[in-house]
């Protein structure tokens, strides 16, 4: 079974979380499982689309209590690691989809260019050697298909 990460922003506008819920559609339909980092904004979106397209979700959670994921997390696993859970992210993906994101999803996008993972960028940072930037959620996850 692949394991696709979508990485970006705690919070995000409503375009930004409707791209990232397009993307969960998409990997719960292509059959894969879906990690992330099980709060809100990007993570939230996405989790919430692949919860309502049936998909299983996985939230990697900085903090001790599982009670911090998002509704749409199906199985939360709790760190206390911080930022530091960032790397359990993308080591646990075979690829990872940015949508949008801050320095946090900067710090995974490096991560996996290091670890040699492919990374699809959707609207995130510009520029990157190695990301493969695409327009839409459905180029996103067309990608996705043909790298895993």
């Amino acid at each position: 079974m692949k394991v696709i990460g979508v990485i970006g922003a705690g919070s995000c506008n409503n375009e930004i979380y409707e791209l990232a819920r397009e993307v969960g559609v998409g990997i719960a339909k292509m059959g894969a499982i879906l990690i992330c980092g099980g709060l809100g904004g990007v993570m939230e979106g996405a989790c919430r689309g692949a919860y309502e397209a049936g998909g299983r979700t996985v939230g990697i959670l900085p903090g001790p209590d599982r009670a911090h994921a998002n509704q749409y997390v199906t199985i939360p696993i709790v760190t206390d690691l911080g930022h530091a859970r960032n790397v359990l992210i993308v080591r646990s993906s075979d690829l990872l989809i940015a949508v949008s994101g801050g320095y946090g999803t900067l710090s995974e996008i490096s991560i996996a260019l290091k670890l040699k993972k492919p990374v699809v960028g959707l609207s995130t940072w510009p520029n990157m050697e190695g990301v493969q930037y695409v327009s839409t959620a459905e180029e996103a996850l067309n990608a996705a298909l043909v790298s895993v």
